[in-house]
């Protein structure tokens, strides 16, 4: 059976970890000699009663450490509330991960959710709008959040041993930051993504601000300001994560995983490379469904996104005569949101194209406790989330001409004596180092650029270069049907304005 330590006082079993097949769970054997793994439900500290970072009140079981062989698993364990993220759990998580990387038993991490409906549906938002209630004290107790919760990300994303974040389930907002900035973000026919953050009065943080705009042409942008939900397969297909196994398949992927055995002196990336190659064996297809962000939609998208003003975002819109349709809708999704919102978020995605991981989220910790001063994230979460029914939210100011630039900018501006955020590791970089997703549309475009050459050459070097990983062969046809020619030489990228045959 699987070895839960003593410190998990009432544990909820995983839905598809227990599926691990009996044969393959043996114990734990080898001595564990971290004190976290003994004694108590709490980390040893002077006083024995609480971890370094754990408050008075915090709940016991809202996280989950387990051990199977090399695997340490952090199972979120708020199954109710779809296990969204509050401080507890962040307190929680930190230390632990840290514990984890000084750990010669520990091989890989893996951040799962208990339950099947949800990783982690976001941050615990109600519990933060009524605490912003209480005055200027709230207000600086949610920014602390805020900036915990994101020191947990950046570390995440500088991690020292390879992370497989296991998105089944509602993976939004706070799941979001868990998961994005690993290496491996694996996504189920439970998956559903999204960022959701304008529709409540907030912006789309937990390093948004870096990984949306190096998504494909203005597919960031979009599902930033529109707060578009991707179901399944189509997380792959958009860049979030970097493998889709069914469900069913989770179990049996943790055991083979937890028979990994590195060598000593092994890099980073040769054990990611390893992680990868196991991951490979479980494969079971994709489903045969088109991408959801491709074709002439997603023309339409790069079309009317691009632009550097909500305003002329929603002009492009209005002016769309090939989506209709479309276009109509999402100006009335784009019309329901927080107007300050809206700016600040595409503001944040424009600067966000230039800094990198580590200003990500010390400029967003800036960005999250203006919000927390803001009348909008309050009566955001309470319309959207608390009302029952759900009800529009009365925004202030109410309007985009409202919004001037200077209110834009004060969002991104540092108070006068404060400093920014410390992080807890130096992990620094201006692109992810460890890349496992399809291939770009930047990449592409890169090859088929270098000499001429047919589709189908070019759908085989991707296919070998990524050993036929699934995905890649749709992805890159894709890529090649709504940007590239034909000619008698072979494909050529089109030109600005240029359509596709």
């Amino acid at each position: 059976m699987l070895l839960r330590h003593s410190f998990s006082r009432s544990p909820t079993p995983s839905s598809w970890l227990s599926r691990i097949s009996p044969a393959r769970t043996m114990p734990l054997r080898a001595k564990v000699t971290n004190p976290a793994f003994t004694a108590s439900s709490k980390m040893s500290t002077a006083t024995d009663s609480q971890t370094p970072h754990e408050l008075p009140g915090d709940e016991p079981d809202d996280v989950l450490f387990n051990s199977l062989y090399g695997v340490r698993l952090v199972e979120l364990n708020r199954p109710k509330k779809l296990n969204s993220m509050n401080g507890s759990m962040a307190r929680k998580i930190l230390p632990r991960l840290k514990e984890y990387e000084k750990s010669q038993l520990a091989n890989i991490i893996m951040l799962a959710g208990a339950g099947e409906k949800a990783f982690c549906a976001g941050g615990d938002v109600a519990a933060l709008a009524l605490q912003n209630e209480t005055g200027p004290e709230g207000q600086q107790a949610s920014a602390d959040f805020f900036r915990f919760e994101y020191k947990l990300d950046h570390l995440i994303a500088n991690y020292s041993k390879p992370i497989i974040s296991v998105m089944d389930g509602i993976t939004m907002g706070g799941g979001v930051g868990l998961s994005v900035h690993a290496p491996f973000r694996i996504a189920t026919e439970r998956t559903v993504f999204a960022m959701p953050e304008t529709t409540i009065g907030f912006f789309p943080d937990v390093g948004g601000s870096f990984f949306l705009p190096r998504l494909d042409g203005e597919i960031g942008t979009y599902l930033a300001l529109t707060s578009e939900r991707l179901s399944g397969v189509q997380a792959l297909y958009a860049g979030i994560a970097t493998h889709y196994f069914d469900s069913s398949v989770l179990g049996n992927l943790t055991a083979r995983l937890s028979e990994l055995i590195f060598r000593d002196h092994a890099s980073l990336s040769e054990r990611l490379h390893l992680v990868n190659r196991t991951m490979a064996e479980f494969s079971t297809g994709l489903p045969d469904e088109q991408i959801k962000l491709g074709g002439s939609l997603r023309q339409a998208i790069d079309r009317c996104f691009r632009h550097d003003t909500v305003e002329e975002i929603l002009r492009a819109l209005e002016n769309e005569t090939v989506h209709t349709k479309w276009a109509q809708k999402t100006l009335e999704t784009i019309s329901q949101r927080s107007p300050t919102s809206l700016k600040v978020t595409l503001r944040q995605l424009r600067l966000g194209r230039n800094w990198d991981i580590a200003e990500t989220f010390q400029r967003e910790c800036e960005v999250a406790a203006h919000f927390m001063r803001h009348p909008d994230f309050v009566e955001g979460v309470k319309a959207r989330l608390m009302s029952k029914p759900p009800r529009q939210a009365n925004w202030q100011p109410a309007t985009l001409d409202e919004v001037t630039h200077k209110q834009t900018e004060k969002f991104f501006e540092l108070p006068e004596g404060e400093k920014r955020m410390t992080l807890v590791t130096e992990g620094n970089y201006r692109e992810y180092p460890h890349k496992y997703t399809l291939p770009s549309e930047k990449e592409i475009h890169r090859y088929v650029q270098t000499a001429p050459k047919s589709k189908e050459d070019v759908i085989n070097h991707f296919l070998t270069q990524f050993d036929h990983k699934d995905g890649v062969k749709e992805k890159v046809r894709e890529v090649l049907h709504r940007q590239t020619k034909e000619t008698l030489d072979g494909v050529r990228w089109n030109e600005k304005g240029e359509k596709s045959q």
